[in-house]
């Protein structure tokens, strides 16, 4: 059964603008697996930034790609690169390897708008080694449903002129994919993901979670297609 806020976004899709720049007559995207169903990945390339992105250069290149995207609940092996998403025996936390948002990989550079308009939630730079990197929450309210969407691994420049409360509306330039220096240390892509309820957290939110957390965090954070609106075309 959807909830309240999956019904809505689902009710106002067509209203929602473009998150980066797509042209649906003649641009490609390929869908990308990052699970331990993929062969291909081997784990030097996971654990190297520079052989990781000339991967996934050579999978857009091959497949005359503007950008490549997917990862919304999959469970990935891409996490074992960062001792940021280990288990910690101590306090019986188990690794994180669910992926809470859709990733778009493509040039560092590359333009990031806003689809819904709403004011700056909060912001950071998270820059431990696999992190966000730069990051932007935004909260917004479609009828009487509020919540929120986070934009990760950003260039760093993108936070100067940020302030909380900020509006910034529909259409408008948000940010750009940022470099690995600042991103995180991945290859150049955009983390977007859709938060109902941020609790007490601020410039940040889980976007990988445990497998036995995935139902929580995934009622939480529901699929961001909802409003991207782009896997029809892979």
């Amino acid at each position: 059964m959807k909830s309240l806020l999956e019904n809505v976004l689902q009710k106002n899709q067509s209203t929602f603008r473009s998150v980066v720049d797509f042209n649906t007559a003649t641009d490609k995207l390929l869908q990308l697996d990052f699970t331990a169903a993929n062969k291909d990945l081997a784990t030097e390339q996971i654990a190297d930034t520079q052989k990781l992105s000339q991967y996934i250069s050579k999978k857009l290149s091959a497949a005359n790609a503007k950008y490549g995207i997917g990862g919304y609940g999959e469970d990935r092996v891409l996490y074992q690169r960062s001792s940021h998403f280990e288990a910690v025996a101590l306090s019986g936390t188990p690794a994180r390897s669910i992926h809470l948002g859709i990733d778009i990989w493509g040039a560092a550079g590359t333009r990031v708008f806003v689809p819904i308009g709403g004011t700056v939630h909060s912001f950071a730079y998270n820059e431990n080694f696999g992190d966000y990197g730069a990051t932007i929450i935004l909260q917004h309210q479609i009828e009487t449903v509020v919540f929120h969407t986070l934009y990760g691994h950003l260039s760093l420049e993108d936070l100067a002129n940020m302030k909380e409360g900020k509006y910034i509306s529909r259409g408008e330039l948000l940010a750009h994919f940022g470099e690995p220096k600042e991103n995180g240390n991945w290859p150049p892509h955009l983390h977007f993901q859709i938060i109902e309820d941020m609790r007490i957290s601020k410039g940040d939110y889980p976007g990988v979670c445990s497998f036995n957390e995935r139902e929580k965090y995934l009622k939480n954070c529901p699929d961001a297609d909802l409003i991207l609106n782009l896997m029809r075309y892979v």
